[in-house]
């Protein structure tokens, strides 16, 4: 143990209290008080995790218990106990997500918003930032020293020279522009001899001040000036500190009218309003425009578009003529952005090269592109296109440390797969198969990848290894629920957080071989006592052409023969979100209470869905323009299953889940009069017209444009179907999906005569619960309404 630690005897001293009643509680039946209480009684998850620069050690964040704090751990790779990072020695804590020099002798990171730069063979750590201000966009500058970005300003550190600012970007008017042309003004300076000679003085004046400047190494470069009209989104300069990406909106552009939203449980004792989200529609994503800036001659040119196969096309033709609207002109909108990452610029090593990620703002297109420097044009490797929408995530890209080849990510194939790329040749793809490819990182030497991957099953994931020279891939890991890793400094070693069902993340260290070390459990004797039912991953078969839909069974070891079990059906959030692996679910709650629901004589499924995560492109987007629709077909499959194969009550089924699940328990009932008998509608979307823009326009396009598809996926269009029990249950500051989306429901429900409904309100709780009594109190009226329709 290194002595800047304060040691920690027992790591969880708190939890280990509830040891000795541990025995006692372990056959006791569950109640909901305990599934539903704080969850600091199952133990801390592991949180962030990284390796400290000797890779002798680890560090990790976890949560205090009964606090919001998240304390810093040591732990060394000896066996060695775990030790908190006392409070006056963070200051020599390592940080996640560094970044290495080509020879992986120095890591460079962020600590506390401020630049951090350690040599790996000595440990010396040398702080380059100490600023209130959050420095972004550390790197390696080609030369040995280091780069970052504060504000819209470039600055530049190495031992020899200390700090300089390299770039001063403003989008402001250039004063010493020419001011545009006018007749009167050029009358004036005709005439009028004085001042045509003042203006000649001034200008002189002006192009000695910029020689003087560029002749000086000492000076502070002269502003870099995009104009008045502009607001600057991001930019990335080149490893030689020679050219900047800078990427930029219209100033003033119209963002669309912001909801206010009434909060009435305040400190102050008064009403009190939030402003929160535009709906879908009103208004898109604004779209950028790309300049080439030329930092030392102090000039900039725009990137234009026209280079990107399919920019000018228009895959909403169809939709914009039915709707009376009128036809695309010119090229669509797009955006320099990367939902994976937020790193949409990515320059080789050495600055010769960079790639820019562009989505058009339908999203009906990503793109990857070279910048050719010296032509100021945009050159296309890849274009990806889908006839729905471009993914969330898979949009990894960046080069290889030879500098000339372009890797990333692409669903092209139907699944996520790595592709290289070298010139102007096709890029070559590196995986196949019916599984994904995520979370890419290279191998230390630049001559294979590491990444996520469910090669076995959709929900199995393990650290695999690519081997660029040959394509073979082998899997690493064989701990089935790997959350994420890190490379060790010299890239030897694994580090790796992973979970079970019942098994909050946790860290192992994994050698390349194969061997590995367990570092940390950190669940309670109390909950590690208890003996809970493991889900049984089943494929269920589709009646609808989907294939196999994969799900979580909850049910009795030794089911009664003859018996029929009343049935629960799950419904996850999300949408695109993956519950049926073997990782810890986000869901841990819901699961300890299916674990309840079985004590208590019911049988439980969970369905991943169509839309759900992991199973490739075809499953994601099968919902695309007829949300609630092919998800619901699942469901009734599953409950087929269930009848046939696990002794389920056809007579007796309910359903509940949260946020889409919300959605989807609406659909449920609305739509299936008579077969779910009840239903609990957790933060649900009611219309999706109220939703937001980025997530909905990608699966519905827009109101405006596509009033069929908001029509087909509301809710409230089938409220009339209402036979079931239904509960709805909705946090009053919920910024995610508006409590109006159900206070518009009950007024609906209200002018049918519906009677058979209610509303519980929750004034301090916003999307995600985060108060134990709430969670209680939901849940006590989620398994009311289950006892009270099913039994």
């Amino acid at each position: 143990m290194r002595p800047f630690l304060s040691a920690l005897p027992i790591l969880l001293a708190p939890l280990a209290l509830l040891a000795a009643a541990a025995s006692a509680q372990t056959s006791a039946p569950l109640t909901i008080e305990q599934v539903m209480a704080d969850p600091d009684w199952i133990g801390p998850p592991v949180e962030r995790a990284w390796w400290s620069w000797d890779g002798q050690h680890v560090q990790y964040e976890l949560k205090r218990e009964g606090s919001l704090i998240r304390d810093t751990f040591e732990q060394a790779l000896d066996g060695a106990a775990a030790a908190r990072v006392g409070d006056q020695e963070r200051s020599r804590l390592d940080s996640a997500k560094p970044g290495y020099d080509r020879q992986r002798q120095r890591m460079l990171f962020l600590r506390n918003g401020d630049v951090f730069l350690r040599n790996l063979r000595s440990g010396a750590l040398t702080q380059i930032t100490r600023t209130a201000d959050a420095e972004v966009q550390p790197g390696f500058a080609n030369d040995g020293g280091v780069i970052w970005r504060n504000g819209n300003d470039w600055y530049r550190w190495s031992a020899a020279g200390g700090t300089v600012q390299v770039a001063n970007l403003k989008a402001e008017k250039d004063p010493a522009a020419d001011p545009k042309p006018d007749a009167l003004r050029e009358q004036q300076l005709r005439t009028i001899a004085t001042l045509a000679q003042d203006r000649a003085q001034r200008e002189a004046a002006q192009k000695q001040s910029e020689a003087w400047r560029k002749a000086d190494p000492s000076r502070a470069p002269a502003p870099l000036y995009l104009g008045d009209e502009v607001q600057i989104e991001s930019s990335s300069l080149s490893p030689d500190g020679r050219w900047l990406l800078v990427v930029t909106r219209k100033k003033g552009a119209d963002e669309g009218q912001a909801g206010k939203m009434p909060k009435y449980v305040t400190e102050s004792g008064y009403e009190e309003f939030q402003e929160v989200r535009t709906r879908v529609g009103r208004n898109a994503p604004l779209a950028h425009t790309l300049w080439l800036v030329d930092v030392h001659a102090g000039s900039r040119r725009e990137l234009k578009f026209d280079t990107l196969p399919g920019i000018a096309d228009d895959p909403l033709a169809a939709l914009r003529k039915a709707a009376g609207k009128d036809a695309l002109k010119g090229n669509r909108d797009v955006r320099v952005e990367n939902d994976s990452s937020n790193n949409a610029i990515a320059w080789s090593d050495d600055g010769s090269q960079v790639a820019v990620q562009i989505h058009a703002v339908d999203n009906k297109d990503r793109w990857i592109a070279s910048v050719d420097l010296a032509g100021a044009k945009l050159q296309p490797h890849h274009r990806l296109t889908d006839a729905a929408w471009i993914n969330w995530g898979f949009n990894e890209f960046g080069w290889l440390p030879d500098n000339r080849t372009l890797w990333l990510l692409s669903e092209q194939s139907g699944y996520s797969h790595l592709y290289t790329q070298q010139g102007s040749g096709k890029p070559r793809q590196r995986t196949s198969g019916k599984w994904e490819v995520s979370a890419p990182e290279p191998a230390a030497d630049g001559r294979g990848f590491f990444f996520l991957c469910n090669r076995d099953r959709p929900g199995d994931y393990e650290v695999c290894l690519l081997d660029l020279d040959s394509d073979q891939i082998r899997e690493v890991t064989a701990l089935d629920g790997v959350e994420d890793f890190s490379l060790s400094p010299d890239g030897s070693r694994l580090l790796v957080r992973h979970s079970r069902s019942y098994l909050p993340p946790q860290l192992s260290v994994v050698d390349l071989d194969g061997s590995e070390r367990t570092l940390t459990d950190t669940r309670s004797a109390t909950f590690k006592s208890r003996t809970w039912i493991q889900p049984e991953i089943v494929q269920v078969p589709s009646k609808h052409g989907a294939g196999t839909i994969w799900g979580k069974y909850y049910g009795p070891k030794n089911p009664e023969a003859g018996k029929r079990y009343p049935v629960v059906m799950f419904v996850h959030g999300a949408g695109y979100l993956q519950n049926v692996h073997q990782r810890y679910p986000a869901y841990f709650r819901e699961q300890m209470f299916h674990n309840l629901l079985v004590e208590r004589g019911y049988i439980v499924l969970d369905l991943d869905y169509r839309a759900s995560e992991g199973y490739g492109r075809d499953w994601r987007t099968a919902i695309y323009r007829q949300m609630g629709h092919p998800e619901l077909e699942d469901y009734l499959d599953g409950l087929d299953w269930l009848v046939d194969n696990r002794q389920g009550d056809r007579d007796r089924v309910g359903i509940y889940g949260g946020s889409y699940g919300g959605f989807m328990t609406f659909m449920a009932l609305f739509r299936e009069p008579g077969v779910f008998k009840a239903g609990a509608a957790l933060r649900p979307v009611v219309d999706w017209t109220q939703y937001n823009h980025e997530y909905t326009s990608n699966i519905l396009n827009t109101p405006e444009l596509d009033p069929e598809a908001f029509r087909k996926s509301s809710p409230i269009e089938y409220a009339g179907g209402l036979q079931g029990h239904l509960l709805i249950a909705h946090g009053m500051i919920d910024d995610n999906v508006f409590y109006k989306d159900s206070v518009v429901l009950a007024q609906k429900l209200i002018e049918l005569h519906k009677d058979n409904w209610e509303l519980a309100s929750y004034p301090l709780e916003r999307h995600g619960f985060s108060r134990a009594d709430s969670w209680l109190d939901e849940y006590k009226r989620v398994l009311k309404i289950f006892e009270t329709n099913l039994k």
